[in-house]
Order: structure tokens, then C-alpha cells, then sequence
């Protein structure tokens, strides 16, 4: 599995801090995000990630709140963004959802957001058939509009 993050000019700095985290803990990671501080518009870098996400890779988001690179990706046909602040958020949001792209703040504490990864993408997706179910309710609003 490779991990995906993309960020704006306001992750720069905790995305760097994820980079090094992740790549001691054995992952492989592609980096699409920008590493200047000049300001640049999120729903280019949301979209970049999505075009090297695969079948079974799982991407980060990095913005000011998480809220517009989150809003920004569920426009995207195929990602499944949830932000999360809490452990028990991407816990939830991987098991029931199968999301495969977390969005995050960059206001964040680092090491708060160390174990939100670290749960998003250790934890398995639910195969529950209600969770089955209600995901293929979702993918099929994608076509609705």
C-alpha cells in the first residue's frame, strides 16, 4: 500500500513532520503536495492526489482546517475524504466507510495527529453487510447528479 498526501501552503510544515513519521514506520509515500509557503489554491492539490491514488492506496490531506481539501475531494469520483480530529473519528470513518483519504488541520498537535494516522490506516474495513451495504449506497450517489 502506498499513502498518497497532498497539502496547501499552510500544511507545509506538519506535512514534512508526517513525511519523516511515516516513512520510519515502514511506509511507502508519495508526495504531491507543495512545499512552499506561497499561497496556493487547495482544490489543486485534492485533485492531484487523486490522480495517483490506486485501488488500494490511502491519501492525506493537509490543510488550514481539513474542511475545504475534505470538501474539495468528495467531489472527486472514487474518493471517500473524511476529516477526522479524533482517534475514534478515523477509526470509524475506515471501518464503516472505507474512506480512503483522511483530511486533516494543520492547527493540529502533532502528536494527536501521529495517532489519527496511525489508526486510519491500520484499521480494517468492516465487511459487515450493513456497512456493505450503505458504502454502495454512497458510491452510487456519485452518479446522481
Amino acid at each position: 500500500m502506498k499513502i498518497v498526501i497532498a497539502n496547501d501552503h499552510r500544511g507545509v510544515e506538519l506535512k514534512n513532520k508526517l513525511l519523516s513519521f511515516l516513512k520510519e514506520e515502514g511506509y511507502s509515500v508519495y508526495n504531491v503536495g507543495t512545499d512552499t509557503l506561497d499561497s496556493v489554491d487547495y482544490p489543486i492539490y485534492a485533485k492531484e492526489l487523486s490522480k495517483h491514488l490506486e485501488m488500494d492506496d490511502l491519501g492525506i490531506l493537509i490543510c488550514g482546517t481539513g474542511i475545504g481539501m475534505s470538501i474539495a475531494a468528495n467531489k472527486i469520483k472514487g474518493i471517500r475524504c473524511a476529516k477526522a480530529n479524533t482517534i475514534d473519528e478515523a477509526k470509524m470513518t475506515r471501518m464503516d466507510n472505507d474512506a480512503n483519504v483522511l483530511a486533516l488541520s494543520s492547527e493540529m498537535e502533532v502528536s494527536e495527529v501521529k495517532k489519527i494516522v496511525n489508526v486510519f490506516l491500520k484499521t480494517e474495513v468492516s465487511m459487515d453487510e450493513r456497512h456493505i451495504r450503505r458504502r454502495k449506497m454512497l458510491e452510487a450517489l456519485e452518479d446522481e447528479r
